[in-house]
C-alpha cells in the first residue's frame, strides 16, 4: 500500500495534500503534478512511501529539473512507482526509448529481410537495481535534513522528515 502526499512551501509554512498517483507514469508527470500545487513557484516535495519498506522524495523548485531520492532502490524497483523513479535515476528508461528510436520503421520493410542480430532483452542486461539509497541525498540539506541523516532513515521516515521541516501536523492531517 502506498502513501503519497505533496508538501508545498508557502509564506505561512507548509501545506499538505494527499495525492493520487494513478495518472503518473513518468517523473515528468510527477513533477507536473507537484508544480500544479506550488504557490508562486516555491518548493514542492512529493513524498511517496510503501509500507515502511522504502520511501522516495521528489523535490520540485519552480521550473528546475526535479531532484529525486529513493531510500532503497532494490525494494522500490519491485513496485510500479518505485521502479519508475529507479529507472529515471539509472537511465534505464531512456535506453529503452533510444532503442526504439534506432529502429528503421519507415514503411520500406518489404523485400528481403536483413540479417537480424541476436536480440538481447534490455531488462536482462540492465542488471538488478542497486541496493540501498539512490539519487540526490542532499535535496533536503537547505531544509534541515542532511544527506547523512536522510540516508540513515528507516521505518516511518516521512514523519521524521516532517518533524525536521516543522510540518508534522500538516502531513498527519492527510494521512
Amino acid at each position: 500500500m502506498y502513501f503519497a502526499a505533496l508538501l508545498a512551501r508557502t509564506d505561512d509554512g507548509w501545506e499538505a495534500s494527499d495525492t493520487e498517483l494513478d495518472n503518473v507514469e513518468t517523473l515528468s508527470d510527477l513533477a507536473d503534478l507537484a508544480r500544479a500545487s506550488s504557490v508562486d513557484d516555491d518548493t514542492v516535495l512529493a513524498l511517496i512511501e510503501q509500507e515502511d519498506s522504502w520511501f522516495a522524495i521528489v523535490r520540485v523548485d519552480g521550473e528546475d529539473d526535479p531532484r529525486v531520492f529513493v531510500s532503497n532502490a532494490a525494494f522500490a524497483k519491485r513496485s510500479s512507482y518505485g521502479a519508475m523513479l529507479v529507472d529515471e535515476l539509472t537511465g534505464r528508461e531512456e535506453d529503452a526509448e533510444d532503442e526504439l528510436d534506432s529502429l528503421d520503421l519507415d514503411g520500406t520493410e518489404d523485400g528481403e529481410p536483413e540479417a537480424v542480430e541476436e536480440e538481447v532483452d534490455a531488462a536482462a542486461t540492465a542488471g538488478p537495481a542497486p541496493h540501498g539509497p539512490l539519487g540526490d541525498d542532499a535535496l533536503l540539506d537547505d531544509l534541515g535534513v542532511g544527506a547523512k541523516e536522510l540516508r540513515a532513515l528507516d521505518g516511518d521516515a516521512l514523519s521524521t522528515i516532517a518533524d525536521a521541516l516543522g510540518c508534522t501536523e500538516v502531513l498527519e492531517a492527510v494521512r
